[in-house]
C-alpha cells in the first residue's frame, strides 16, 4: 500500500514528503510515549508570526477510553466513522489574539497549519501516519474540553499505524489505495498577472 500512495513528483522532493499520506484505516496497536513526545516536539519547533506559537492541542490515547473518546464526540459524524480506530487523537487549536497586544492574530490558523505539518513529517519519520480533518464540530469542543474565549479548535488529526484490515468497509479500503493526485506547478505557479503561468514552471 505504501508504494501505491507515494506521491509521483514532478521534480525530486524528500522522501518523508513523498511518503506521507492519510490513511483511513488505522491498526490499533498504540504509539509509544517516545515516538508522541518527538512527534509533538516536532510541532513546537514550526515557524509562526511573531513567534507567536499560537497552537495548541488537546490529545487523547486509546489507553484512556473517556480521554479519547471525549476528543472524538467533536468530530463530525463522517469522520468519526473511521477515525475512531485511530490510536491517538488530537484537537488542532489556536489562540486568535496576540499575547504582547491583544490584537487579533489573522496568522493563527496558518502557524497551526505549520506546525501540524512539522508534527505529520516528524510522525512519517518514524513510521506513524496522521491524518488531519477540517470536520469537527469547535462549539463542542469549546465546551468539552472548556476551551477559553478567543481561543478556537479548527483541525483534528487521527495519529497511528496503517493497516491493511480487510474487516474495513469498501469505501475506505478504496480510499486507502487509490494513488494520490496533485495539481501541476503550472496551474498555480503565477508570474507577471494572476493566471499567468510563471516561465520556470510552463510545461
Amino acid at each position: 500500500m505504501s508504494g501505491i500512495k507515494t506521491a509521483q513528483t514532478e521534480y525530486p522532493i524528500h522522501q518523508l514528503i513523498s511518503k506521507r499520506w492519510s490513511p483511513y484505516i488505522f491498526d490499533k496497536r498504540m504509539v509509544n510515549t517516545d515516538d508522541l513526545h518527538s512527534i509533538f516536539e516536532a510541532a513546537r519547533w514550526a515557524a509562526s508570526s511573531n513567534n507567536e506559537q499560537p497552537w495548541y492541542y488537546v490529545v487523547g490515547t486509546k489507553d484512556n477510553p473517556e480521554q479519547i473518546n471525549k476528543v472524538l464526540s467533536c468530530l463530525v459524524e463522517a469522520n468519526q466513522q473511521w477515525a475512531k480506530a485511530a490510536p491517538v487523537l488530537a484537537l488542532g487549536i489556536v489562540g486568535n489574539l496576540f499575547k504582547r497586544n491583544n490584537k487579533p492574530n489573522r496568522w493563527a490558523i496558518h502557524d497551526l497549519g505549520q506546525a501540524s505539518a512539522n508534527l505529520s513529517i516528524e510522525a512519517t519519520a518514524r513510521g506513524i501516519s496522521v491524518h488531519q480533518m477540517a470536520g469537527i464540530n469547535p462549539d463542542k469542543a469549546k465546551t468539552e474540553f472548556n476551551i477559553p474565549d478567543n481561543y478556537e479548535a479548527v483541525t483534528a488529526l487521527a495519529i497511528g499505524y496503517t493497516s491493511d484490515n480487510n474487516t474495513t468497509s469498501e469505501e475506505y479500503r478504496k480510499r486507502d489505495t487509490t494513488p494520490r493526485t496533485r495539481r501541476p506547478l503550472s496551474e498555480w505557479i503565477y508570474s507577471d498577472t494572476w493566471g499567468q503561468t510563471h516561465p520556470l514552471f510552463k510545461v
